[in-house]
């Protein structure tokens, strides 16, 4: 269960951290996979604000993750179960056999002391890494790749899992956590498991400065400026937005505008859409 605080304050009355109980005590992170991250605060390499309302925050070192996960057939040791801030899912430090260290995102339910390993013929165990052609029909997967051996790019968020549906010829049927259901190689590995930290969902996160601590600044409503600063501004009192649809600041439909290209390549691999028409 997601912890809750003392009501100190009307911030704390509501606010609900995750219960970090599971993960390790530990000093420090492995101090080999770490590496310094440039915070952009929104900005590009021209200097322009391209994402509002990113700033400020804590500063955070980024764990290197085997998202490959290609040392096959090599016995690795969990050796904690760590905290990672630049992601939702917990990580785990793995210590293979021959001396390597590697983290990977951790799947709910592996402790410490547990063995995993990857590969063509591996058990079918939670953790372990194997291509989708391995993996039974009906399984829970996580750490999927769209491409073989580019690494996982899908299922990576806390407490999320798709289902392998089917395999026939080259393609394998997955449903994702938005039930959308696509084809994806069975060349591409998958891990077993659903990802950890499902409580994360039920968070509240109670004040302001909490958010500030993540690096998000406000987020003041259109309807709130004036005129010349958004499209929904100006008028006496509440006033509606006045147009067909809610609009950007620059002018652009959103909330509900479809950005995705129909002639995108990739759409022969949906075969069924998170929204029916």
């Amino acid at each position: 269960m997601a912890k809750s605080y003392r009501p100190t304050s009307p911030a704390r009355r509501q606010m609900t951290r995750v219960d970090y109980s599971a993960l390790t005590e530990k000093a420090a992170p492995e101090k080999s996979l770490l590496e310094t991250q440039q915070k952009s605060s929104g900005r590009n390499n021209y200097g322009r604000i391209t994402v509002r309302h990113r700033g400020g925050g804590n500063r955070r070192k980024l764990r290197r993750i085997d998202w490959k996960r290609t040392k096959d057939n090599i016995p690795a040791r969990v050796k904690a179960i760590e905290y990672d801030p630049n992601r939702t899912a917990f990580i785990a430090l793995l210590y293979y056999v021959d001396g390597e260290k590697a983290y990977i995102l951790a799947p709910h339910g592996l402790k410490v002391g547990d063995t995993v390993m990857s590969g063509e013929q591996v058990d079918i165990s939670i953790g372990n890494a194997l291509p989708l052609s391995s993996i039974p029909v009906g399984t829970q997967i996580h750490n999927i790749e769209m491409h073989p051996g580019k690494g996982g790019q899908l299922v990576r968020s806390a407490g999320s899992s798709a289902q392998l549906l089917a395999k026939e010829g080259r393609y394998a049927t997955l449903r994702m956590p938005s039930t959308e259901v696509r084809l994806v190689l069975q060349d591409c590995r998958a891990t077993i498991g659903t990802v950890s930290n499902i409580e994360n969902s039920i968070v509240n996160i109670g004040k302001a400065g909490r958010k500030r601590h993540m690096g998000r600044r406000p987020h003041v409503r259109g309807s709130a400026m004036n005129p010349v600063d958004h499209p929904h501004g100006g008028g006496e009192g509440k006033a509606p937005i006045g147009m067909p649809s809610p609009v950007t600041p620059w002018g652009k439909p959103t909330r509900g505008y479809k950005t995705r290209h129909r002639n995108k390549k990739s759409n022969q691999m949906i075969v069924r859409r998170r929204r029916k028409k």
